[in-house]
């Protein structure tokens, strides 16, 4: 029963375990009954503490004399904390310098951008474990995510995350015996007019047809350039050629590790 049920007494008076042979009487349709005030239920707050560690102190603050902290990586949190008035504020941009540099989000570079940041730890962790994208466990070196949302599903993504899928020897979420590929359905990219469409390793590529997803997976294998052809950099900007390109973009830090289209943009 719920624990929302009101009963007699104080909390130190309630049971502290549920009978199981009770049962709540089945009502007919129209039929008025009373609920017994012998039942109960396990106390929310017992329900709430099972399995919690109440006696260990959360951890402090690193010292960042204690803490060695790559210095690109440093660097690239400091600029980050520097556009926001609030320090918290660059939590994400944070962890996303984490989990490029390392991969994921391990403990010990969640470590280093609370030592740099002036946080703990344990403020870092639930903003990464609230997100979708940031990863708390490792992931395939190459990332798939497959857009399974209304418009790529009427358009066939179900059959090109099972080509990628296929083509990568793994199923849906998880990665590659040889942990280089991971490729996983997501719920919605935000790239309807590339519909059916995917991110690789942060880039997108749309629209794609099942038969094309060997071919992408066979050139993440071999470290060369996936799918020039279908990048979303590589489409024509809105206003026509002539139109000006958005240098925020250009700057992100993801294009600085390969080649930009032919105007030097970015990806989404």
């Amino acid at each position: 029963m719920s624990p929302l049920v009101p009963r007699e007494g104080e909390p130190s008076d309630w049971p502290e375990e549920v009978d199981a042979e009770r049962e709540i009487p089945v009502v007919s349709p129209g039929e008025v009954t009373e609920i017994p005030g012998e039942l109960f239920s396990m106390p929310a707050a017992q329900t709430a503490t099972d399995e919690r560690a109440l006696d260990r102190e959360p951890a402090p603050i690193p010292d960042p004399a204690e803490v060695e902290v790559p210095e690109e990586l440093r660097r690239e949190i400091e600029q980050a904390m520097s556009r926001y008035p609030e320090k918290r504020s660059a939590s994400i941009p944070a962890l996303w310098a984490v989990q490029r540099r390392y991969r994921w989000c391990t403990p010990e570079g969640i470590r280093q951008a609370a030592a740099v940041m002036g946080v703990t730890p344990g403020y870092l962790q639930a903003v990464a474990s609230f997100y979708d994208l940031f990863h708390l466990e490792p992931q395939g070196e190459h990332q798939v995510l497959v857009c399974t949302n209304i418009s790529c599903w009427l358009r066939g993504a179900d059959d090109l995350l099972d080509a990628f899928c296929e083509a990568a020897g793994t199923s849906p979420g998880e990665s590659s015996e040889d942990g280089r590929l991971f490729v996983r359905p997501f719920e919605c990219l935000g790239a309807c007019d590339l519909a059916p469409m995917a991110s690789i390793d942060e880039r997108y590529y749309g629209p794609l047809e099942p038969g094309e997803a060997a071919a992408a997976i066979e050139q993440l294998r071999d470290g060369g350039e996936v799918l020039p052809e279908k990048r979303l950099e590589a489409r024509e900007i809105a206003g026509g050629a002539d139109g000006p390109a958005d240098e925020r973009l250009s700057d992100h830090p993801i294009n600085a590790r390969g080649t930009t289209g032919a105007r030097g943009k970015g990806s989404r």
